[in-house]
């Protein structure tokens, strides 16, 4: 039988990029989707039965366009892992109105379309698991997510809606709340240069939390998961 398809959106050098690797140890095909091609033809190089796909998924048209075909090429994945992400750092008053739309495309309507697009095959297969990777902006407004945070609020939203609905036709949506901030180049570097490791979550393991969600018993069906560094305050 062929190896399953795992569908990934925000494939960076991050959080998108372990969980690419973690699914290629499961056994997985892996459709990689993210911005910059450079990132995505280092990965499809790394990893056995990977896939680039170039697309910003504030293009709806080219998301829909590229998960058709993913469909075509590699065959309807039986795991999404929603891991894009835009923000925005600034105060309501900063931050240009037109910001909150578009970290709204790209965190919440695009997995939309994405749902749409392709739970109909899970549905008919009887099987399958969405998984959203979001943070704590979902959760509380603070000054400088004004204009990020109820997108990733209305993602969650989304993703529990999708949670209720696809539940009981054998899809687990789940949401992954990442408390922290993560150990990549661009945070350490532009962000919090001076906080020892222990401070970040490190994406191999978010990639392992993420995996072992989507592997749970479906009597034992997450929703909502919070992960977060042991010294994080909360």
């Amino acid at each position: 039988m062929a190896k399953p398809v795992c569908l990934i959106t925000g494939v960076g050098d991050g959080t998108g990029a372990a969980v690419a690797r973690r699914f290629t140890q499961g056994g997985y095909r892996i459709a990689m989707l993210a911005r910059k091609p450079e990132r995505l033809e280092a990965l499809e190089k790394e990893l056995a039965d990977s896939r680039a796909y170039v697309c910003d998924v504030a293009d709806l048209d080219r998301l829909v366009r590229v998960c058709r075909s993913v469909r075509d090429e590699m065959g309807c994945p039986e795991v999404i892992v929603h891991n894009a992400v835009r923000a925005t750092f600034k105060n309501f008053l900063e931050a240009e109105p037109e910001e909150l739309e578009r970290n709204f495309r790209v965190n919440t309507t695009s997995l939309l379309y994405m749902a749409r697009e392709l739970a109909p095959a899970m549905i008919e297969r009887g099987h399958g698991a969405i998984v959203v990777t979001g943070n704590t902006a979902a959760l509380r407004g603070v000054p400088n997510y004004a204009l990020f945070a109820p997108t990733k609020a209305a993602q969650r939203i989304l993703a529990e809606s999708l949670a209720r609905h696809l539940g009981p036709q054998g899809i687990h949506v789940a949401y992954v709340v990442i408390d922290a901030a993560i150990n990549t180049p661009w945070t350490r570097d532009k962000f919090r240069p001076d906080e020892p490791e222990e401070f970040f979550s490190q994406p191999d393991e978010i990639a392992e939390e993420v995996y072992h969600v989507v592997h749970q018993g479906r009597s034992v069906w997450s929703f909502e998961v919070t992960v977060r560094p042991f010294g994080e305050k909360w």
